[in-house]
């Protein structure tokens, strides 16, 4: 899933160390001839065709994993776990190779891995070949989504950040919201195999895109070796609480539902990444204009509200609302703690706070994929009420990475 970090306000080159200021890294292809906007559409359009790859399988996983393969509710929650797992590891390298190797070429190593997984599905491999598919996945998932960040970073205007952060984030999100349906779609009209051919098909239309795109500059070797910046932490964790709702609602919604004799289940998925995308396009300055944390305050409640809807929900329409208030609250979330996190490390970790921040939201995912597939065992109600609880875990963290931020610029000589 993803994502996050950090607009530019960048300082050049790794050239001029040492003279930092508001104009952008430069980046190849981006001049008067060639906007920069016409670059990150691009990078958006690879981006959303990507996720749309991989939110086909979202729904279609529970299925296979329960009725075909013969497992349990928790192996679900193992099957999204891996890829999280393997992405809090590779996020931090990929930002740092994206800053030495240049963007492009990360991204489409990261495209071209994530073809490979919808082959890797399709293969008769049984449980381990599904756990191999959602390994690459991470791979791949990581490289593409966190070297498209710091591409975004280096393009971005300082007045705009939170937005324009915002945008690319809701290239990832409406890949979600349509992959699901999509594969659902795919699934009662031709099975699997029509949805793993269509699984690797799209990402081959991301790596078309990007071959067409001039690389961004690369910032050098003078790059941070740490693998979790101190910048991350708050902001990560204030990321990764947000993040359960999103995985009880991919891993555990139409399980839940249907458990209580309700049919369309995957639409909860559809609904929450729908809003998701709605709140940001309609709000997507707000965290700008009104600061961070009170956009942290509203949306962890908010998220929260929704999944208490889901979790005591007997009919498809409090689920369905449930869905709609939990994506909305989720929306900005992402954006706000981008703000904190990019304010004030040294553009040598930004690459690492960049993939370490999207690492949070990965491993939370998965961590709650296994608790939520061990409460499923008995009762789904349980996996939404611990949702929201971990969500509420946003308003503490968020409010002191906040806090952290401000003391860090008022210092003297900050």
């Amino acid at each position: 899933m993803a994502t996050p970090e950090n607009p530019s306000d960048q300082e050049g080159s790794a050239g001029s160390a040492g003279k930092p200021g508001p104009a952008p890294v430069a980046i190849a292809g981006t001049g008067p001839g060639r906007p920069w906007a016409r670059t990150f559409a691009g990078v958006l359009a690879a981006l959303f065709a990507t996720f749309v790859a991989v939110g086909l399988a979202i729904t279609v996983i529970p299925r296979l994993v329960t009725e075909e393969l013969h497992g349990s509710a928790f192996d679900v929650g193992v099957a999204f776990t891996v890829s999280g797992v393997v992405a809090l590891l590779v996020r931090p390298y990929a930002g740092r190779l994206a800053q030495q190797r240049g963007c492009r070429p990360v991204m489409l190593l990261g495209a071209a891995l994530i073809v490979l997984v919808g082959a890797l599905y399709a293969l008769p491999l049984g449980m381990l070949g599904l756990f191999a598919a959602r390994f690459v996945l991470g791979v791949g998932e990581a490289l593409l989504f966190t070297a498209g960040s710091v591409w975004t970073v280096s393009l971005t205007p300082v007045d705009r950040r939170g937005q324009i952060v915002g945008f690319y984030g809701l290239a990832m999100w409406s890949g979600l919201a349509v992959g699901p349906a999509l594969g659902e779609a795919l699934y009662r009209f031709g099975s699997y195999p029509a949805v793993w051919t269509t699984a690797a098909a799209l990402p081959v239309v991301a790596v078309l895109v990007l071959s067409r795109l001039p690389d961004s500059a690369r910032l050098g070797t003078a790059v941070s070796t740490r693998l979790l910046p101190r910048a991350a932490i708050l902001p990560g964790l204030s990321l990764g609480f947000g993040a359960f709702g999103y995985a009880a609602v991919a891993s555990f919604g139409a399980l839940a539902l249907t458990s209580r004799g309700i049919a369309n289940g995957a639409l909860l998925l559809s609904l929450f990444s729908a809003s998701y995308v709605t709140v940001r396009l309609v709000a997507g300055r707000v965290p700008d204009r009104v600061g961070a944390l009170p956009v942290i305050i509203v949306s962890a409640s908010v998220e929260a509200v929704g999944l208490l809807f889901i979790a005591f929900s007997t009919t498809l329409w409090p689920a369905a609302v449930g869905a709609l208030i939990a994506g909305g609250g989720f929306s900005l979330l992402y954006p706000a703690l981008a703000l904190i996190a990019i304010d004030t490390p040294p553009e040598s970790e930004r690459g690492a706070v960049l993939g370490a921040i999207s690492s949070f939201f990965d491993i939370a995912v998965g961590i709650a994929g296994l608790l939520g597939g061990l409460l499923a065992e008995v009762s789904y109600t349980a996996t939404f009420l611990l949702a929201a609880i971990a969500v509420l875990g946003s308003l503490f963290t968020g409010t002191a990475a906040a806090r952290r931020r401000d003391r860090a610029l008022s210092a003297p000589g900050s």
